[in-house]
């Protein structure tokens, strides 16, 4: 597997530094990577939607009412996971550790439809098989400086003094603090001159079932001269996200693996453009699957030491939406 990965990032590598365009996708354990160059990407059943790169646009009137129907598992079945996750951090072996479920949904629209209908930073559908609508970034690559923003941290937009709120939030401070301290180490390994900047901004998610506020933070640095050209060499340097896993990485890898009990796949995981000379890609969040003819939504949120269960559980419950207003 390992030998399959380091080809896989050597091919990004050599189409970045022949400046070839491609699209890529990598799954969250970082066991599947798929690659493809501009004509590729129709062809493989490919619908992207990002900032800089749109593939060409179908229009997908919805003229029935939207039917949405979402079934959480319970608190207890939550809870057994969250003990798990929040034990660990007790015996200090995790500082933040992104504990996520997956929620059966009934829908009357298909995935197509909730890629063409739905409003978000980053969407992508792939195939019949997995739609996402992202307000995410992982990084920006713009003239040999990178950039990220971790998103951590969410509340009820409709709540009164809702910003203050989450701004001044212990546990929600605390997890922020660590996603922000983590992801700038993370890119301490690839590049000099590394700063946080815009910290803590307040971002407002609109979906139709709830508006959101979510806090991130901007990071940046110059990539090192032996990372400049080389997007394969960046991305094994810099995955699993942080921001979707947690820290220290290593160990709240295993204990989140332990807690959720099911394969998150491409869920969480990054995908990218890059255009030749410049990178844009996301964390694959807000994120809809299908198995066996079954929609699944895959949503979930930071844990700290501070945590309190019934609290996580409403925010996993919260993040169960589909932006189309």
């Amino acid at each position: 597997m390992f030998s399959a990965n380091h080809q896989k990032f050597t091919q990004m590598d050599e189409l970045s530094q022949q400046k070839v365009p491609f699209f890529f996708i990598i799954d969250f354990l970082v066991n599947q990577i798929e690659i493809f160059t501009e004509p590729e990407i129709e062809k493989n059943g490919l619908q992207i939607d990002f900032e800089n790169f749109k593939t060409k646009k179908i229009e997908h009137p919805i003229t029935k009412d939207i039917v949405w129907n979402a079934y959480p598992e319970t608190l207890e079945s939550f809870r057994e996971g969250f003990v798990k996750v929040q034990n660990q951090l007790k015996l200090g072996n995790s500082y933040l550790a992104n504990y996520t479920r997956k929620t059966k949904i009934e829908t009357n629209l298909s995935l197509e439809e909730i890629f063409y209908r739905s409003h978000a930073k980053y969407k992508v559908l792939y195939q019949d098989k997995f739609v996402f609508f992202s307000p995410e970034i992982f990084v920006k690559i713009i003239d040999n400086k990178i950039f990220t923003y971790p998103m951590k941290g969410t509340i009820d937009a409709s709540i009164d003094n809702a910003e203050e709120i989450l701004k001044n939030d212990k546990k929600e401070k605390a997890e922020h603090y660590t996603v922000v301290d983590l992801l700038r180490n993370d890119l301490s390994r690839i590049a000099d001159e590394v700063n946080v900047n815009d910290f803590q901004r307040i971002d407002f998610l609109k979906t139709q079932q709830k508006n959101l506020l979510a806090m991130s933070s901007k990071i940046s640095g110059d990539l090192k001269p032996e990372f400049q050209g080389k997007i394969g060499s960046i991305m094994q340097k810099l995955l699993p996200a942080g921001s979707i896993l947690g820290a220290p990485k290593k160990k709240t890898l295993e204990i989140v693996l332990d807690a959720e009990g099911f394969n998150r796949g491409f869920y969480t995981g990054v995908c990218g453009w890059f255009d030749g000379e410049n990178l844009d890609s996301a964390v694959m969040i807000r994120f809809i699957e299908k198995e066996n003819n079954q929609l699944y939504f895959k949503s979930g949120g930071g844990i700290t030491h501070m945590s309190a269960l019934e609290d996580e559980y409403q925010e996993m419950k919260n993040k169960i939406y589909v932006p189309i207003y």
